[in-house]
This record gives structure tokens, sequence and C-alpha cells, in this order.
């Protein structure tokens, strides 16, 4: 008998997972929400000017995606994402049980937040986080857009982040501010 493989998402995995699978669903992983508590100095800031990208803080629920990946593509699936998810090691490999949308419970792997990390942010207030998005740009291009393409992607998939939605507003706020 093949152990099935999962991936959880609940940021940009979500919408751009970037490997193969076999299936996915909606899922829901509760003790961790999704939380901008991670200084980017890499793919969505530098370290002169560190900007903000998602994590799993503990407490709380999140709904995100899950995949199953075909056992002959976990290698390269693993490999990749290791790549993607670790390029400072901020995260933690874990695994964890989702519920998916049809109701199975699943094990996935999932990176969480090292909250002993020195790019471990906490919990800063919304205004806070919003100045540290509105202008920073890394590898990957700037952070506002990072966190648009959240908010647009969650209400695609029927989440109602009110959270991600009014840090978007503060953002975009600031930015006007600054024209």
């Amino acid at each position: 008998m093949s152990v099935e493989r999962w991936v959880f998402g609940y940021g940009s995995l979500m919408w751009r997972p970037g490997f193969a699978y076999v299936e996915r669903q909606s899922a829901t992983l509760h003790g961790r929400r999704r939380a901008f508590c991670i200084y980017s100095v890499h793919h969505r800031g530098t370290y002169e000017r560190p900007g903000l990208v998602l994590g799993l803080a503990p407490g709380g629920a999140v709904r995100g995606a899950a995949y199953r990946v075909a056992e002959g593509d976990w290698d390269e699936v693993y490999a990749y994402l290791r790549e993607r998810e670790q390029p400072t090691e901020t995260y933690v490999e874990s695994s964890a049980h989702v519920r998916l949308a049809d109701g199975r419970r699943v094990e996935t792997l999932v990176f969480l937040s090292d909250t002993r990390h020195p790019q471990w942010a906490g919990a800063l207030s919304l205004e806070r986080q919003a100045e540290l998005i509105a202008g920073a740009t890394g590898l990957s291009g700037k952070n506002v857009d990072y966190l648009r393409d959240l908010v647009e992607h969650l209400r695609a998939e029927g989440v109602h982040d009110l959270i991600m939605a009014r840090l978007l507003a503060l953002v975009e706020a600031d930015r006007r501010d600054l024209h």
C-alpha cells in the first residue's frame, strides 16, 4: 500500500503551487493562523529594507489548499518546496492533519513559522505591518503585490479574511499618502 503525500498551502502555494499534483482540495488547519509574521529579506524585501511574508502563527485556524502529490513525483516536489520555502530557513518543516472540503482528514507537509528565528516578526500591529509592506521590494517583486494577490485569491476561493483585507486597505492608503 502506498503512502499518500499531501502538501498544505495557505499563501501563494494556493494559487501558484509550481509543482505537479493529482488532487487539490480546500482544507482547514486548526491550531495555526495566517499572519504576516516573518520579516522578508529575500522574496519581498531586503536586509536594508525588510518586508513581510506570511507564516503560520500559533493559534486559531486557517483555510488553505491541500495538494495530493503522486508518490513518483514526491522527491522532485519536496526538493522544489525546500528551495522555494526555505531560502533563509525561517520555517520549520512539520506534518499536520488538515480537514479537506470533502470531510477527509489527511496528514500534510506544512511549513510552520519558526518563532525562534531572527526573522520572526511576531504579532506586529496592522499599522506597522502596513508600513513594512508598503515600501518593500525583493527578488519576487513588491511586497504590496504579494498582499494584493493574497486577498484577491482568497476571495476567489471563498475565503473572506477580514484582517488581510483591512491590511491591504491600510497599505493602499499609505501608498496614496506618499503620492
